[in-house]
């Protein structure tokens, strides 16, 4: 089956180029704030990742999306899931990536995401535990599409409130969830890791690759670094202290954050 090629948002007009990948799966413009604060300094572009419904949504049918709509070379930041499928991405199409920023990569290991479900948990108070429980049957039970992206989308702002430290915001409210996106996506992702493709496939990533994680994000930022480094020996790595899951928007994270990137960019990239 034919499909067109995705939207891409554009942001600003001048400097170096900056693709931005958003999270989820499935949380189409979560990166909106981001690239607003970046936008007078660079040319951002803000792909939209594919929705659920023309075609099965896999890891690979995300990245040759990318592929048709992406510029000849850039910098490419993925934040979360986004970081994923940037790796993903550089190591199938390496002549386009310019370089590779990761903000609070996802897991490629079960001890790795054992270990964030219960840090997850363990932020959350027994009211939020309970509501977060209670979210996941109602979305399991539900079959009306428009209300399994509602509830997908409040299960995303509950654990988003969980991973923040000293929030300054959340980027649920630029979100457009979309709950089969996120399955279809994750599902493939997973056989990728269980088939022992990603992340070995990672060899073919020739440009630097820069991780920037919060020193106090569930996801298991330094296990993450080294899991990696053993496909990826020049990837570089940066805690960021008093930080949760969205530098951007933490007061302790957002400014040593934006330095760090934009260094990274004028320099590096």
């Amino acid at each position: 089956m034919l499909v067109g090629p995705i939207d891409v948002r554009k942001h600003g007009g001048s400097g170096p180029t900056v693709v931005l990948l958003h999270g989820g799966p499935g949380a189409q413009g979560s990166l909106a704030s981001l690239a607003g604060t970046l936008a007078p300094h660079y040319s951002v572009l803000e792909p939209l990742q594919r929705r659920s419904g023309d075609v099965s949504l896999t890891v690979e049918q995300h990245v040759r999306d990318m592929a048709e709509v992406a510029p000849e070379s850039a910098t490419y930041v993925g934040w979360s899931w986004g970081a994923m499928l940037g790796l993903s991405f550089a190591s199938l199409y390496p002549g386009l990536v310019k370089t590779l920023v990761l903000v609070g990569c996802g897991c490629y290991d079960e001890e790795s995401r054992e270990s964030h479900a219960i840090a997850l948990r363990r932020r959350m108070d027994r009211q939020g535990q309970a509501r977060h429980e209670d979210l996941q049957r109602r979305m399991k039970a539900a079959t009306d599409r428009a209300w399994r992206d509602d509830l997908f989308g409040q299960i995303g702002a509950l654990a988003e409130k969980a991973e923040a430290v000293e929030p300054l915001g959340f980027v649920s409210g630029d979100v457009q969830p979309d709950a089969l996106g996120f399955e279809e996506t994750w599902q493939d992702a997973a056989r990728l890791q269980h088939e022992c493709i990603e992340p070995a496939r990672f060899t073919g990533i020739r440009c630097p690759v820069l991780m920037l994680h919060g020193d106090e994000d569930v996801h298991p930022g330094t296990r993450t670094r080294d899991v990696l480094q053993r496909h990826i020996p020049q990837l570089a790595y940066i805690g960021i202290p008093k930080c949760g899951h969205v530098p951007w928007y933490e007061r302790h994270g957002r400014t040593p954050f934006l330095e760090t990137l934009k260094e990274w960019i004028d320099d590096v990239g």
